[in-house]
């Protein structure tokens, strides 16, 4: 049972672990900022759970103060709420407040935005949106800049792919015009202008959101004092991806405040920069706030045999780096890492096949257990795949596969798919067990109740009890109809209520995200339900829980697999190496870390030749790992 009340700072032991390497409980402990360089597998997430549950549960962090976690990923924000929630009374998480950089900016925009000057003031029902080359260039063409300014030579000249990074967004706004603007900067403004008042409604990018919340709180002080009064900690999760104007919003709300820092990170995962990411975020944190740097040196993820190989890896990357201490053990027999090499496709497939299919039956795994990774042609790799997969009876789902208007390994991670699957998984059994008290749980959450209250725990039995009458009625069997399965999630929508929803999920609040979202998860349940002969069996589709995953490398950061396939280790997969080597060695380096036994890279001859990213081929036959013909 977890307890409200608090306990003596000297008395406080970590939560739900053996233990904590010792930096680690230093950071958890510690009152002044702190800047966490953590490798793969050293539990950072796990150590930013472990200090909010220190901080509430001590009273450091004092009611009514909260403490804010800003992640990079909305299910990397999920999962550090869960873990407080695991580890907390509900009395103290529902003081930790976990979501993502651009999902904090959109709630100060949302908010306060009409108090912004009215050249950058949005218009209260503005729409996200995305500046495509396409759009872009488009808007550029268009444009005719006064001849003081520069030519129209000089606007189409300029490179849709870095407009908004290099012109729109890269510095604070400012609430003047320029006394000389060159033609990007006079492009760059006037595209401001026909974004934010060209139409009935405004349309913002999330950089965009970011430029204006950092306005909003440089020119508001009292909204910037109430955030430093809220806020006793602050976290930031995965900060090697933190953008310039992610940097500068947080810097100008804490910079000079009480509010305590800790960021914590892998500047060797770094493979964001092309999304605007900082070329040295933890430098330039550590000098502003005066941040004091402490390494973890453990890895709980990985055997002593990838370690090994993983810091050759990180030497390429930071000739700096620490050596990091495996704390797992080697449970298979054989190398721990091999490169395959193919002479085409066919050949590959059904040597990977035949692979998995051997390893689980050896060591007792399920499709789960396994990763196909790609760089980059997800869709192509699964064509050539899963044929040889599903020969052999197992399922390879492509999770970067579109479904409806997302991706599907992005529809997982949203809060109302998740509901939807808990809800379904509760009423589709005999309502006992680990569904029920999930279920019961999370309703309590949702009408911010106490779990432990009698009252709010039999309003929300019966209200379950009730849904489940409804459910058994009109769903007892899977759906077999697109109309089905829009009205099977318009039913537990309705269930939820919207206001719930936006309350747990600042993005829904916005424009038709919320209704994109349920579009997918129709359309990706009514997929799932195809054949199932049980609910069980089609949330399990759902879910992909006996499916081996197929997935681009960045969306596999933050994951972990028993064994990694890097599928196509080749010059046309790291087309971008020899322009961009260090985020693509980085990316090489993030896969190569997902894995907890084994890793394996494919190359194939009829694919091309691996020449230009001969460099990756080299660390790993410095590390001893062998290259073998596999026909």
């Amino acid at each position: 049972m977890l307890v409200r009340r608090h306990v003596r700072s000297e008395e406080w032991h970590p939560i739900g672990v053996d233990e904590l390497e010792s930096n680690a409980l230093d950071v958890v402990r510690s009152i002044n900022n702190r800047s966490v360089i953590a490798g793969p597998g050293a539990g950072k997430t796990e150590l930013l759970a472990q200090r909010a549950a220190y901080l509430l549960q001590t009273g450091i962090s004092e009611d009514p103060r909260r403490i804010l976690a800003l992640s990079y990923k909305r299910d990397a924000a999920r999962n550090l709420a869960a873990r407080v929630r695991s580890r907390c009374h509900p009395d103290l998480a529902h003081r930790f407040d976990s979501q993502t950089c651009d999902a904090f900016a959109k709630s100060l925009v949302d908010r306060f935005g009409q108090a912004l000057p009215q050249r950058f003031r949005p218009t209260p029902d503005y729409e996200i949106a995305y500046p495509t080359d396409a759009i872009l260039n488009n808007f550029l063409q268009k444009l005719r800049p006064p001849k003081e300014i520069g030519s129209y030579a000089d606007i189409v000249a300029i490179s849709v792919r870095t407009f908004e990074k290099r012109l729109v967004v890269p510095e604070p706004l400012v609430d003047a015009d320029l006394a000389s603007p060159t033609p990007g900067q006079w492009a760059a403004a006037e595209f401001w202008k026909a974004w934010l008042h060209g139409e009935k409604r405004s349309f913002l990018s999330f950089p965009m959101i970011g430029r204006l919340a950092e306005l909003l709180v440089r020119t508001n002080p009292l909204v910037r004092e109430a955030l430093r009064l809220s806020y006793s900690h602050l976290f930031m999760d995965e900060f090697q991806d933190t953008t310039q104007v992610q940097y500068d919003l947080v810097k100008s709300i804490f910079m000079g405040s009480a509010t305590v820092l800790t960021c914590v990170g892998d500047n060797k995962q770094q493979i964001m920069r092309w999304a605007m990411a900082m070329d040295d975020a933890f430098g330039v944190y550590e000098v502003d706030f005066a941040a004091q740097r402490t390494p973890l040196f453990n890895n709980y993820r990985s055997s002593p045999d990838l370690v090994r190989i993983q810091n050759i890896l990180a030497k390429a990357l930071d000739n700096k780096a620490i050596e990091p201490v495996s704390k797992n053990e080697c449970t298979i027999v054989g190398n721990s890492c091999e490169v395959w090499d193919f002479s085409n496709p066919k050949v590959e497939a059904s040597t990977l096949a035949d692979f998995v299919v051997n390893e689980m039956m050896k060591y007792e795994l399920s499709p789960r257990d396994f990763a196909l990774v790609v760089r980059v042609r997800a869709a192509q790799f699964f064509k050539e795949l899963e044929p040889a997969f599903a020969k052999r009876g197992i399922v390879l789902r492509n999770e970067a596969a579109i479904v409806g208007p997302l991706a599907l390994q992005e529809l997982l991670a949203e809060d109302f798919s998740e509901l939807l699957v808990m809800l379904l998984r509760l009423l589709s059994s005999n309502r006992a067990g680990k569904h029920w008290t999930d279920c019961i749980e999370m309703l309590c959450f949702l009408r911010s109740l106490d779990a432990d209250d009698d009252k709010g725990c039999a309003q929300a039995s019966r209200d379950l009890n009730d849904l489940s009458g409804k459910f058994s009625a009109k769903f007892a069997k899977p759906v077999t109809t697109a109309l089905e399965a829009k009205a099977l999630v318009q039913f537990i929508f309705d269930f939820v209520g919207r206001l719930n929803l936006l309350a747990i999920s600042p993005a829904y609040r916005q424009g038709d995200w919320l209704a994109k979202v349920m579009e997918a998860a129709a359309a990706h349940l009514e997929e799932s339900c195809k054949g199932a002969a049980s609910w069980s069996e089609a949330l399990d589709r759902y879910e992909g829980l006996r499916a081996v995953p197929l997935m681009t490398v960045h969306k596999s950061k933050g994951l972990e697999y028993h064994t990694v396939i890097f599928v196509g280790l080749e010059d046309s997969s790291l087309f971008s190496f020899l322009r961009e080597k260090y985020e693509e060695t980085a990316g090489f380096f993030v896969a190569f870390t997902r894995a907890k036994q084994r890793v394996v890279f494919t190359y194939c001859d009829s694919r091309g030749n691996r020449n230009e990213i001969a460099p990756l081929y080299k660390l790993l036959t410095d590390a001893g790992v062998r290259t073998i013909r596999k026909g």
